[in-house]
Protein backbone atom coordinates (compact mmCIF):
# COMPACT_ATOMS: atom_id res chain seq x y z
CA UNK A 1 0.00 0.00 0.00
CA UNK A 2 1.77 3.15 -1.22
CA UNK A 3 1.16 6.16 1.01
CA UNK A 4 1.67 9.88 0.48
CA UNK A 5 3.93 10.90 3.36
CA UNK A 6 4.82 14.48 4.37
CA UNK A 7 7.66 15.02 6.86
CA UNK A 8 7.79 18.19 8.94
CA UNK A 9 11.34 18.43 10.25
CA UNK A 10 14.31 20.72 10.76
CA UNK A 11 16.56 21.36 7.73
CA UNK A 12 17.59 18.04 6.21
CA UNK A 13 20.95 19.22 4.90
CA UNK A 14 22.96 19.06 8.15
CA UNK A 15 21.55 15.75 9.47
CA UNK A 16 23.89 12.90 10.40
CA UNK A 17 22.64 10.05 8.23
CA UNK A 18 24.17 7.48 10.60
CA UNK A 19 22.25 8.76 13.63
CA UNK A 20 19.24 10.83 12.63
CA UNK A 21 15.92 9.07 13.23
CA UNK A 22 13.96 11.28 10.80
CA UNK A 23 16.35 10.33 7.99
CA UNK A 24 15.93 6.66 8.87
CA UNK A 25 12.12 7.03 8.87
CA UNK A 26 12.23 8.62 5.41
CA UNK A 27 14.65 5.97 4.13
CA UNK A 28 12.41 3.09 5.23
CA UNK A 29 9.30 4.82 3.85
CA UNK A 30 10.99 5.17 0.47
CA UNK A 31 12.04 1.51 0.51
CA UNK A 32 8.40 0.56 1.10
CA UNK A 33 7.28 2.51 -1.96
CA UNK A 34 5.79 5.53 -0.18
CA UNK A 35 5.88 9.00 -1.75
CA UNK A 36 7.85 11.56 0.29
CA UNK A 37 7.39 15.31 0.72
CA UNK A 38 9.60 17.40 3.01
CA UNK A 39 9.07 20.82 4.58
CA UNK A 40 10.31 22.80 7.57
CA UNK A 41 8.00 24.08 10.34
CA UNK A 42 8.37 27.68 9.19
CA UNK A 43 6.70 26.68 5.92
CA UNK A 44 3.51 25.40 7.56
CA UNK A 45 0.50 27.72 7.34
CA UNK A 46 -3.29 27.87 7.61
CA UNK A 47 -5.14 29.65 4.84
CA UNK A 48 -8.88 29.93 4.31
CA UNK A 49 -9.76 26.60 5.83
CA UNK A 50 -6.74 24.60 4.64
CA UNK A 51 -3.50 23.57 6.35
CA UNK A 52 -0.79 24.17 3.75
CA UNK A 53 2.86 23.11 3.61
CA UNK A 54 5.36 24.64 1.20
CA UNK A 55 8.22 22.27 0.47
CA UNK A 56 9.68 19.72 -1.90
CA UNK A 57 9.23 16.16 -3.13
CA UNK A 58 12.04 14.23 -1.42
CA UNK A 59 14.37 11.40 -2.34
CA UNK A 60 16.91 10.14 0.21
CA UNK A 61 20.00 7.96 -0.13
CA UNK A 62 22.61 6.72 2.32
CA UNK A 63 25.52 8.67 0.86
CA UNK A 64 27.33 11.10 3.14
CA UNK A 65 27.36 14.59 1.71
CA UNK A 66 24.83 13.61 -0.95
CA UNK A 67 22.02 12.14 1.14
CA UNK A 68 18.97 13.83 -0.37
CA UNK A 69 17.50 15.27 -3.54
CA UNK A 70 14.62 17.74 -3.73
CA UNK A 71 12.09 18.18 -6.49
CA UNK A 72 10.57 21.50 -7.50
CA UNK A 73 9.23 23.62 -4.65
CA UNK A 74 5.46 23.42 -4.37
CA UNK A 75 2.57 23.78 -1.94
CA UNK A 76 0.39 20.90 -0.76
CA UNK A 77 -2.82 20.65 1.22
CA UNK A 78 -1.94 18.28 4.06
CA UNK A 79 -5.55 17.08 4.28
CA UNK A 80 -4.95 15.35 0.92
CA UNK A 81 -1.99 13.34 2.24
CA UNK A 82 -2.11 10.01 4.07
CA UNK A 83 0.53 10.60 6.74
CA UNK A 84 2.26 13.65 8.23
CA UNK A 85 5.28 13.19 10.48
CA UNK A 86 5.73 15.79 13.24
CA UNK A 87 9.50 15.53 13.57
CA UNK A 88 11.06 18.91 14.30
CA UNK A 89 13.18 19.01 17.44
CA UNK A 90 12.08 20.85 20.57
CA UNK A 91 12.26 23.28 22.40
CA UNK A 92 8.59 22.85 23.09
CA UNK A 93 7.76 26.54 22.76
CA UNK A 94 4.78 28.44 21.35
CA UNK A 95 6.06 27.95 17.80
CA UNK A 96 6.06 24.19 18.34
CA UNK A 97 2.66 24.28 20.03
CA UNK A 98 1.17 26.29 17.14
CA UNK A 99 2.25 23.61 14.66
CA UNK A 100 0.33 21.04 16.69
CA UNK A 101 -2.81 23.19 16.46
CA UNK A 102 -2.47 23.52 12.68
CA UNK A 103 -1.75 19.82 12.14
CA UNK A 104 -4.65 18.83 14.36
CA UNK A 105 -6.97 20.41 11.78
CA UNK A 106 -6.17 17.71 9.20
CA UNK A 107 -6.92 14.81 11.55
CA UNK A 108 -8.39 12.21 11.58
CA UNK A 109 -8.50 12.06 7.77
CA UNK A 110 -4.73 12.44 7.70
CA UNK A 111 -2.73 10.37 10.20
CA UNK A 112 -0.35 12.70 12.04
CA UNK A 113 2.47 10.89 13.86
CA UNK A 114 2.47 11.43 16.72
CA UNK A 115 -1.11 12.65 17.28
CA UNK A 116 -0.64 16.44 17.66
CA UNK A 117 -3.42 16.96 20.22
CA UNK A 118 -1.74 14.59 22.65
CA UNK A 119 1.79 15.73 21.80
CA UNK A 120 0.64 19.17 22.89
CA UNK A 121 -0.90 17.84 26.10
CA UNK A 122 1.75 15.22 26.90
CA UNK A 123 5.17 16.90 26.64
CA UNK A 124 8.04 14.75 27.86
CA UNK A 125 8.41 15.93 31.42
CA UNK A 126 4.69 16.25 32.15
CA UNK A 127 3.20 12.94 31.04
CA UNK A 128 5.34 11.13 33.63
CA UNK A 129 3.33 12.92 36.34
CA UNK A 130 0.49 10.48 35.56
CA UNK A 131 2.68 7.64 36.83
CA UNK A 132 4.03 8.69 40.25
CA UNK A 133 4.60 5.07 41.24
CA UNK A 134 7.15 4.74 38.41
CA UNK A 135 9.04 8.01 38.80
CA UNK A 136 11.53 9.53 41.26
CA UNK A 137 10.28 12.27 43.63
CA UNK A 138 9.47 15.27 41.40
CA UNK A 139 8.34 18.88 41.74
CA UNK A 140 7.42 21.51 39.15
CA UNK A 141 7.62 25.09 40.31
CA UNK A 142 8.79 28.56 39.42
CA UNK A 143 9.09 30.00 42.92
CA UNK A 144 12.38 29.53 44.75
CA UNK A 145 10.78 28.67 48.08
CA UNK A 146 9.13 25.50 46.74
CA UNK A 147 12.33 24.37 45.06
CA UNK A 148 14.34 25.02 48.22
CA UNK A 149 11.92 22.97 50.29
CA UNK A 150 12.19 20.11 47.79
CA UNK A 151 15.99 20.27 47.96
CA UNK A 152 15.89 20.32 51.77
CA UNK A 153 13.83 17.13 51.70
CA UNK A 154 15.82 15.23 49.10
CA UNK A 155 19.30 16.75 49.34
CA UNK A 156 20.84 15.75 46.02
CA UNK A 157 18.67 16.96 43.12
CA UNK A 158 18.54 17.54 39.38
CA UNK A 159 17.27 20.97 38.24
CA UNK A 160 16.29 21.65 34.63
CA UNK A 161 13.94 23.72 32.44
CA UNK A 162 10.51 22.11 32.14
CA UNK A 163 10.44 22.41 28.35
CA UNK A 164 14.15 22.05 27.63
CA UNK A 165 15.72 19.31 25.54
CA UNK A 166 18.97 17.58 24.74
CA UNK A 167 20.42 18.00 28.20
CA UNK A 168 20.64 21.80 27.89
CA UNK A 169 20.37 23.60 31.22
CA UNK A 170 20.49 20.43 33.34
CA UNK A 171 22.21 20.90 36.70
CA UNK A 172 22.97 18.55 39.56
CA UNK A 173 22.86 20.27 42.94
CA UNK A 174 24.13 18.05 45.76
CA UNK A 175 23.82 18.56 49.51
CA UNK A 176 26.78 20.95 49.60
CA UNK A 177 25.83 23.09 46.61
CA UNK A 178 25.30 26.83 47.12
CA UNK A 179 24.17 27.82 43.63
CA UNK A 180 20.42 27.19 43.71
CA UNK A 181 19.42 30.84 44.18
CA UNK A 182 21.79 32.00 41.43
CA UNK A 183 20.55 29.37 38.99
CA UNK A 184 16.94 30.23 39.79
CA UNK A 185 17.71 33.90 39.14
CA UNK A 186 19.39 32.98 35.85
CA UNK A 187 16.52 30.82 34.58
CA UNK A 188 13.70 33.13 35.62
CA UNK A 189 15.56 36.12 34.21
CA UNK A 190 15.18 34.95 30.61
CA UNK A 191 12.21 32.58 30.70
CA UNK A 192 8.70 32.48 32.17
CA UNK A 193 8.50 28.71 32.14
CA UNK A 194 8.64 26.70 35.38
CA UNK A 195 11.51 24.46 36.41
CA UNK A 196 11.36 20.76 37.14
CA UNK A 197 13.34 19.21 39.99
CA UNK A 198 13.83 15.53 40.67
CA UNK A 199 15.69 13.56 43.27
CA UNK A 200 19.12 12.66 41.88
CA UNK A 201 19.44 8.99 40.94
CA UNK A 202 23.00 7.67 41.47
CA UNK A 203 22.22 4.83 39.05
CA UNK A 204 22.69 7.32 36.20
CA UNK A 205 26.44 6.60 36.40
CA UNK A 206 25.59 3.18 34.91
CA UNK A 207 23.52 4.77 32.16
CA UNK A 208 20.27 6.43 31.16
CA UNK A 209 18.35 3.81 29.21
CA UNK A 210 16.31 4.85 26.16
CA UNK A 211 13.51 2.36 25.56
CA UNK A 212 11.70 2.67 22.23
CA UNK A 213 8.00 1.83 22.02
CA UNK A 214 6.06 1.35 18.80
CA UNK A 215 2.31 1.78 19.21
CA UNK A 216 2.65 1.16 22.94
CA UNK A 217 4.88 -1.94 22.72
CA UNK A 218 8.60 -1.96 23.62
CA UNK A 219 10.83 -2.98 20.71
CA UNK A 220 14.26 -2.54 22.31
CA UNK A 221 16.57 -0.22 24.20
CA UNK A 222 19.98 1.42 24.16
CA UNK A 223 21.97 2.52 27.18
CA UNK A 224 23.44 6.02 27.18
CA UNK A 225 26.38 6.27 29.56
CA UNK A 226 27.60 9.73 30.67
CA UNK A 227 31.21 10.71 30.14
CA UNK A 228 33.45 10.73 33.19
CA UNK A 229 32.67 13.72 35.41
CA UNK A 230 29.40 14.43 33.57
CA UNK A 231 25.87 13.97 34.92
CA UNK A 232 24.13 14.18 31.55
CA UNK A 233 24.09 11.11 29.33
CA UNK A 234 22.97 12.82 26.11
CA UNK A 235 25.19 11.65 23.29
CA UNK A 236 25.83 15.11 21.86
CA UNK A 237 27.43 16.13 25.19
CA UNK A 238 29.78 13.17 25.29
CA UNK A 239 27.58 10.26 26.34
CA UNK A 240 28.15 6.94 24.61
CA UNK A 241 25.58 4.44 23.46
CA UNK A 242 25.82 0.81 24.54
CA UNK A 243 23.84 -2.34 23.75
CA UNK A 244 21.42 -3.27 26.51
CA UNK A 245 18.42 -5.51 27.00
CA UNK A 246 15.07 -4.87 28.65
CA UNK A 247 14.81 -5.76 32.34
CA UNK A 248 11.73 -6.99 34.14
CA UNK A 249 11.30 -3.47 35.56
CA UNK A 250 11.54 -1.96 32.05
CA UNK A 251 8.80 -4.32 30.89
CA UNK A 252 6.68 -3.36 33.91
CA UNK A 253 7.04 0.34 33.09
CA UNK A 254 6.13 -0.24 29.43
CA UNK A 255 3.11 -2.33 30.39
CA UNK A 256 1.88 0.50 32.62
CA UNK A 257 2.24 3.31 30.06
CA UNK A 258 1.80 1.44 26.75
CA UNK A 259 -2.01 1.29 26.63
CA UNK A 260 -2.30 5.05 27.16
CA UNK A 261 0.28 5.80 24.45
CA UNK A 262 -1.53 3.53 21.99
CA UNK A 263 -4.94 5.00 22.81
CA UNK A 264 -3.68 8.56 22.31
CA UNK A 265 -1.97 7.92 18.97
CA UNK A 266 1.61 8.14 20.22
CA UNK A 267 3.04 5.64 17.74
CA UNK A 268 6.76 6.41 18.12
CA UNK A 269 7.85 7.05 21.71
CA UNK A 270 11.18 6.95 23.52
CA UNK A 271 11.13 6.69 27.30
CA UNK A 272 14.08 7.35 29.61
CA UNK A 273 14.72 4.96 32.48
CA UNK A 274 17.42 5.40 35.14
CA UNK A 275 17.77 2.37 37.38
CA UNK A 276 14.23 1.42 38.32
CA UNK A 277 12.69 4.83 37.58
CA UNK A 278 10.94 6.38 34.60
CA UNK A 279 12.17 9.97 34.13
CA UNK A 280 10.76 11.12 30.75
CA UNK A 281 8.29 10.00 28.08
CA UNK A 282 9.50 11.53 24.83
CA UNK A 283 6.70 12.03 22.31
CA UNK A 284 7.74 15.20 20.45
CA UNK A 285 10.67 13.97 18.36
CA UNK A 286 12.09 10.72 19.77
CA UNK A 287 15.52 9.49 18.71
CA UNK A 288 17.55 6.29 18.97
CA UNK A 289 16.27 4.26 16.00
CA UNK A 290 19.59 3.86 14.21
CA UNK A 291 21.60 3.04 17.34
CA UNK A 292 19.06 0.39 18.34
CA UNK A 293 19.04 -1.16 14.87
CA UNK A 294 22.85 -1.39 14.83
CA UNK A 295 23.03 -3.00 18.28
CA UNK A 296 20.15 -5.46 17.88
CA UNK A 297 20.29 -6.12 14.14
CA UNK A 298 16.53 -5.60 13.88
CA UNK A 299 14.70 -3.31 11.47
CA UNK A 300 12.78 -1.37 14.13
CA UNK A 301 11.81 1.32 11.63
CA UNK A 302 9.96 -1.29 9.58
CA UNK A 303 7.91 -2.13 12.67
CA UNK A 304 7.11 1.55 12.97
CA UNK A 305 5.85 1.71 9.40
CA UNK A 306 3.90 -1.52 9.83
CA UNK A 307 2.04 0.11 12.72
CA UNK A 308 1.31 3.20 10.62
CA UNK A 309 0.18 1.18 7.62
CA UNK A 310 -2.11 -0.87 9.86
CA UNK A 311 -3.71 2.30 11.19
CA UNK A 312 -4.25 3.61 7.66
CA UNK A 313 -6.02 0.38 6.69
CA UNK A 314 -8.60 0.71 9.49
Amino acid sequence: MALKVAIQMDPIGPVNIDADSSFRIAEEAQARGHELFYYTPDNLSFREGRTIARGWPLTVRRVKGDHFELGAETEIDLAEWDVVWLRQDPPFDMHYITTTHLLQRVTPGTLVVNDPFWVRNYPEKLLVLDFPELTPPTAIARDLRTIREFKKTHGDIILKPLYGNGGAGVFRLDENDRNLASLHELFTGFSREPLIVQKFLPAVSKGDKRVILVDGEPVGAINRVPAEGETRSNMHVGGRAEKVGLTERDQEICAAIGPLLREKGQIFVGIDVIGDYLTEINVTSPTGLQELERFDGVNVTAKLWEAIEARRER
